[in-house]
């Protein structure tokens, strides 16, 4: 069983919801990433989500592009991302990784290396925002010889059909963009995301992650009501930019924000 189909079961024994934060590797200092990694797991986070730096990234709000180029400016390379992983993994065997990001990087790579140094760093998925599934055959063969999860995004206008391609596709979770939009925009509308969540699991065993628009522990706490998983990213990397150039106030205010949402999460 993989590192992320092990975290939902044990999260479903233990009758409480996965939550996973969002950071940039590399923001604001490729020094910060793998303490914040670490801090993450002791406030409370299940699974961690980290971007992987990217020029153009297509999908994101104005809050995470900053982060990601405050992350570029250091020079911060996909290869350098996964020394993070390793380097993490050295502390933490056990909390699942997922990178996020875009397809160039890891087609600059090649998928077959991509996938053995992902699987060798300690990686567990990937989700590449531009890869459709009807075009990722080729990385789905190099990423399942390694046992890593491929996760792909459902969006509130997407079709049945389509969900049932996606979810064919896919392994460890879906991931439910709550919002038409970039990340960190719009107002959450619970009961539309509890509606669509119910639609895929009537077409999936895969357990649903919410993202996209959830801002505290109000919106984490509704959202852990309705889904499987609460992924939150922009407002944990607002508080990164908030608090640099100082890692331990960086900590300590994603910490603080983190541990206020496990908190309403398990509350509800």
């Amino acid at each position: 069983m993989s590192r992320i189909a092990a975290c939902f079961e044990r999260c479903r024994g233990a009758g409480r919801k996965v939550l996973i934060p969002y950071i940039t590797a590399g923001d604001p200092d490729p020094a910060v990433t793998v303490p914040l990694m670490h801090a993450m797991v002791k406030a409370g986070a299940d699974i961690i989500e980290l971007g992987v730096p990217f020029s153009d990234p297509m999908a994101e709000g104005p809050v995470i592009q900053k982060a990601m180029e405050r992350a570029l400016a250091h020079a911060v390379t996909l290869d350098d991302v996964l020394e993070m992983v390793r380097r993490f993994r050295q502390g933490d065997p056990d909390t699942p990784v997922v990178l996020m990001g875009y397809l160039n990087p890891v087609e600059i790579k090649g998928y077959a290396d991509f996938a053995h140094s992902a699987a060798a760093a300690g990686v567990d998925g990937v989700l590449l925002v531009d890869m459709p599934p009807e075009e990722a055959d080729d990385l789905l063969v190099e990423l399942r010889k390694h046992e890593l999860d491929m996760i792909f995004l459902v969006a509130p206008t997407t079709g049945t059909e389509r969900i049932k391609s996606i979810t064919a596709a896919g392994s460890g979770f879906i991931y439910y963009v709550s919002l038409k939009g970039v990340t960190g925009a719009g107002h959450l509308d619970i009961e539309g995301v509890k509606k669509r969540v119910t639609g895929i699991h009537e077409l999936t065993a895969l357990p649903v992650g919410v993202g996209f628009g959830i801002k505290d522990a109000d919106s984490a706490s509704a959202i852990a009501s309705v889904a499987d998983a609460v992924v939150v990213g922009s407002a944990l990397v607002k508080r990164v930019e908030a608090n640099a150039p100082s890692a331990e106030a960086i900590n300590q205010a994603v910490s603080s924000l983190l541990a206020e949402m496990r908190q309403a999460m398990d509350a509800a």
